[in-house]
């Protein structure tokens, strides 16, 4: 916003009350803030969450920027109340406007991802305490003086917290409030987590971390807007380097937030910073209880939380003084949201530090091609950890072609590969099977006639999950009880799983392997969350032999007796079309691999591929990083792929395939004539049916310069209205093809 249009802001926040109209951004698909009267005797400035009415409801809003929009305060409606919540800060409400920008989206929409915790604008009630005013009782037990003797250093404490800490039961102290010994008091809400302390653990770094962490810190103090890539092969201390970053952050009085990709999944994180700092940082993801969701945002916003540690949606917490974000594993897919706002968490985090002016640091192994360039291209600082922490050595990757070494009729695994495991688990170590495929199978047919299952609604087949005795929709979620009879010629059982997934190969491990402990890993589990959080304890305890898992297992933990690391089809992720396979291959992969060996054990990977030439396998086994990333920058610069072009993705659905083929093609007949800027499609999408819908896709392709935004802008002000069941989806810098 310009400083005109910020001064004029300032003078009408000044102006008579009864003579004032604010525009109120509310958490709707509308285009602008609507104007809104301020009644008599309310304050209320920009960043203001207020309650206004819209409609017939009565809906959450922020007070926004903007200038007199010359109507009569007498004819709008007025703020029905003002919270008592600190505002939004001006680097909060510009970084929801760049947002909102950015990605096409309404500013409502964006506004809402920072107020999903309504109960937590006002203040939290006061808690009923006590304090120890003198006196003895008449009759003093041992439970009875514990008590006085906890509570006579003079500090303040609840009703339980007192019977706890005096290993007593509640009764007695409520004896000793009706003595009068106590006085009852009302005390601050507690924080959701301990203060963290900078100073509470000595950082044990070695030469190549103490060199990174030190380059970090000083980026840090500078106390102004930077980007650092930490590019560290699995098991360098990335985490202790960063730590020494939020340290310092910490030490300057400002808050943190760390982006991880699987927060829910991560308890070993949260005891490793407890362990440096005294203290867990508190947590933000969808899995949180609605409660505590409510008394992190609210310290959030009052600055009584330092750091937390979230999913991307993290992101949107109006922190009171932010100082530093850290983007944990910045290559994952997961940072992705593709739903009603389409961001990519990791770039909104530089976006969020550069208007915040301060510094962010971005975490990989693995880092994504886009975060490559721009470490070349001097747009970030890079630091490299090439060796592991403590010596440890990285694992010894062999390819194992499956031509050469082929599984036993009905199996999955090669000779080579089930030897191997086997001498692991005699050496009372670990070894993981990675297959990023749930569920047993992804096909069922029936051998008599050919009739395969495929779920109603889309146009995926059903995967069979066998411990459930289901078939199921992974992309609707569609389920239905796994059959003993063909449905189209009704031959009982002459249905075949085609393919594996983690279930089948776990039936084939305990047919090797009786004797050992098993665990399948996978974000179906029954259980969910918290069963999972149980089975990752486990393994890293040692109380498997055998861990079968999807993607889950890449996610940075830490299996102190992993040696093997068993991949059981290499190949899966290079089979479409689209553009980042290549790369996504290479980082699932490494990652996976890398979950061996990191307490120094010796250990191995073995890939089980069928294009052991592809230079994705060559550039894996190798350990020639820098080789693949070459390769793969140069063909993006070429293709004038992203970083070195611009893709936005519009998909075009509805509950009629005409209908929306129709209206893709009106879309591509309104987009305009730009130098720079094509347009491919209409085209049936890889997923051409979704949940009952029928998909079509559009895909804008520009030059690193092009003015995506407002091509589009004016293509959709061109386009058809959306009609009937028609709806459009928009994705700037789209991460999925399907």
């Amino acid at each position: 916003m310009s400083t005109d249009s910020s001064d004029l802001f300032g003078a009408l926040f000044d102006a008579p009350l009864a003579n004032r109209t604010v525009p109120v951004l509310v958490p709707m698909p509308a285009p602008k803030p609507y104007s809104y009267s301020v009644p008599e005797g309310m304050a209320v400035e920009p960043g203001s969450v207020v309650q206004v009415p819209l409609g017939p409801r009565q809906v959450i809003g922020v007070v926004w920027d903007g200038g007199e929009d010359g109507v009569d305060p007498k004819k709008l409606r007025p703020i029905s109340h003002v919270f008592d919540c600190p505002p939004l800060t001006r680097e909060m409400r510009d970084f929801i406007d760049w947002v909102a920008a950015y990605t096409l989206s309404p500013p409502g929409l964006v506004a809402r991802m920072a107020l999903r915790a309504p109960n937590a604008f006002e203040p939290e009630p006061m808690v009923e305490g006590l304090k120890f005013v003198g006196g003895e009782p008449e009759r003093t037990t041992p439970a009875r003086a514990r008590v006085l003797d906890t509570a006579s250093d003079g500090l303040s404490w609840t009703r339980s917290g007192l019977a706890h800490a005096a290993g007593v039961s509640t009764s007695v102290v409520d004896g000793l409030i009706t003595l009068g010994i106590f006085e009852t008091i009302f005390l601050p809400p507690p924080p959701v987590v301990a203060i963290p302390d900078p100073e509470f653990a000595a950082a044990r770094l070695e030469g190549p971390q103490k060199e990174a962490a030190a380059e970090i810190v000083s980026d840090v103090r500078k106390g102004e807007f930077s980007v650092s890539l930490i590019d560290g092969v699995t098991g360098s201390g990335k985490t202790e380097v960063y730590f020494e970053a939020i340290a310092e952050t910490l030490k300057r009085g400002k808050q943190v937030l760390i982006l991880l990709p699987e927060i829910a999944l991560t308890a070993s994180f949260m005891e490793r910073f407890q362990d440096r700092f005294g203290a867990k940082p508190a947590e933000w993801h969808s899995d949180l209880a609605p409660r505590m969701r409510e008394k992190v945002w609210r310290q959030a916003v009052t600055g009584e939380v330092r750091v937390v540690a979230g999913a991307r949606s993290a992101l949107f917490l109006p922190f009171e003084d932010l100082g530093l974000i850290i983007v944990d594993e910045e290559h994952d897919p997961a940072y992705k949201q593709e739903d009603r706002v389409f961001y990519n968490a990791r770039d909104m985090a530089v976006v969020r530090g550069r208007i915040g002016d301060f510094p962010v640091v971005l975490v990989s192994a693995t880092p994504s091609v886009e975060s490559q360039v721009n470490g070349q291209s001097g747009r970030y600082s890079t630091v490299h950890l090439p060796t592991r922490f403590g010596d440890a050595a990285l694992p010894d990757l062999h390819l194992i072609d499956m031509r050469r070494h082929a599984p036993e009729r009905g199996g999955f695994l090669s000779p080579v590969l089930i030897r191997a495991i086997g001498k692991t688990v005699e050496k009372r170590e670990q070894a993981l099977l990675f297959l990023n495929r749930r569920g047993y199978a992804p096909l069922t047919l029936c051998r008599v006639c050919g009739h395969r299952f495929q779920c109603p609604q889309c146009s995926s087949w059903l995967v069979e999950h066998r411990f459930r005795k289901q078939l199921q929709c992974h992309q609707c979620g569609h389920a239905e009880r796994t059959p003993e009879a063909c449905p189209e010629c009704g031959t009982l059982d002459h249905l075949v799983a085609c393919g594996p997934g983690v279930e089948r190969i776990a039936e084939e491990v305990e047919r090797h392997f009786p004797e050992a402990r098993t665990i399948v890993l996978s974000s179906d589990i029954m259980g969910g969350v918290k069963r999972l959080r149980l089975e990752l304890e486990a393994i890293a305890k040692g109380e498997a032999d055998i861990v079968i898992g999807t993607q889950l297992v890449a996610k940075g933990h830490n299996f102190p007796l992993m040696t093997l690391v068993g991949i059981v089809d290499a190949d899966l992720g290079l089979a479409n079309g689209d553009p980042r396979a290549a790369e996504r291959t290479f980082q699932l992969l490494s990652q996976v691999t890398g979950r061996a060996g990191r307490t120094g054990l010796k250990s191995h990977g073995l890939l089980q591929t069928y294009q052991p030439q592809h230079p994705v396998m060559q550039a894996i086994v190798s350990g020639d990083s820098d080789a693949f990333y070459e390769r793969e920058i140069s063909e993006r610069e070429r293709a004038i792929l992203p970083p070195f072009g611009r893709l936005a993705s519009i998909i075009v659905s509805a509950e009629t395939r005409h209908d929306a083929e129709n209206h893709a093609r009106g879309m591509r007949n309104a987009a305009p004539q730009v130098s720079g800027i094509s347009v491919l499609g209409p085209a049936e999408a890889p997923l051409a049916l979704v949940r009952g819908r029928h998909r079509f896709r559009l895909l804008v392709h520009g030059r690193r310069n092009s003015d995506m935004q407002g091509f589009l802008r004016a293509m959709l002000s061109q386009s058809p209205k959306e009609r009937g069941s028609v709806q459009v989806q928009l994705d700037i810098d789209p991460q999925s093809f399907l």
